[in-house]
């Protein structure tokens, strides 16, 4: 009986909209409004209190569903994401890092730091041309300033190689298949496998680099058996990877496993 009265405080005939506006609404109602609606028709005429009882349970489910459906979780969107230039020094180089020298894009490979009794310290950095594959080093003083280059990540799907040795992938976002030349495939074929889901790096509107996410999951489809009672610490073996790859594993990881590599140094990291 309380929870009558209760509900009767709630539901009042003026949040209540006549039927000719519910009729003419150029909005149509969202189906958690539906039953909520016809209950309000119902109880403009005949408001007896099973009507009014009806009317507040609508209002009451029609909430929870809203509320439900303003939290639930949408599907995942493969966007492109940009990095813009960005001033660094020689301070903020590592491996990996993408520069713009002379208006081309260079990867950091490796770098060297040489200090010196007297005066500044000099990097000696070597690069790769992501565009001409060529690599070249350089020697910087200490504080001199780069420009990162500005280039676009475009999740993408590896699909096939043709005869000619190009690479096609298939655009995450615009479902468009991408040739990629083998030169900006080559420091990663290794590690590709037919469907997996990795990176097309651009600059300008050009693919300059293909990135294989890391770490990634594998199968070991050759390896020599363990040798049983062999506990040696540091014990490893080579193991032929399901994307052709070959690196050294612990003796206990066996045909068949999974394991989790790192792509980047192309080593072992834990089986699963």
């Amino acid at each position: 009986m309380l929870w009558r009265q209760r509900m009767k405080l709630v539901v009042t005939t003026e949040s209540i909209p006549p039927p000719s506006s519910l009729a003419t609404s150029a909005v149509p109602p969202s189906p958690p409004q539906i039953p909520l609606l016809l209950h309000s028709q119902l109880l403009l005429s005949e408001p007896t209190q099973q009507n009014k009882i009806m009317l507040a349970r609508s209002l009451l489910i029609s909430t929870c569903i809203s509320s439900a459906l303003a939290f639930a979780p949408v599907n995942t969107v493969h966007r492109p994401t940009s990095s813009l230039s960005v001033a660094v020094d020689t301070s903020d180089i590592k491996n990996g890092l993408t520069v713009e020298l002379d208006g081309e894009p260079y990867k950091v490979l490796n770098f060297s730091i040489m200090k010196q009794a007297r005066g500044a310290a000099k990097t000696t950095i070597k690069f790769k041309n992501l565009k001409r594959g060529t690599t070249i080093e350089n020697t910087y003083r200490s504080g001199e300033k780069f420009e990162t280059a500005e280039i676009t990540r475009k999740p993408s799907q590896y699909t096939y190689e043709d005869e000619s040795g190009n690479y096609y992938f298939m655009d995450m976002e615009s479902f468009e298949e991408v040739m990629v030349e083998s030169k900006n495939v080559e420091d990663q074929k290794d590690w590709i496998s037919e469907g997996m889901e990795l990176d097309l790096i651009y600059f300008k509107g050009e693919v300059i680099e293909v990135r294989v996410p890391s770490p990634f999951v594998f199968e070991v489809v050759e390896t020599e058996p363990n040798v049983k009672g062999n506990t040696s610490q540091g014990y490893t073996k080579p193991a032929v990877l399901s994307c052709g790859a070959t690196i050294s594993v612990p003796g206990f990881v066996e045909q068949g496993s999974m394991i989790k590599v790192d792509t980047e140094k192309g080593e072992y990291i834990e089986r699963i």
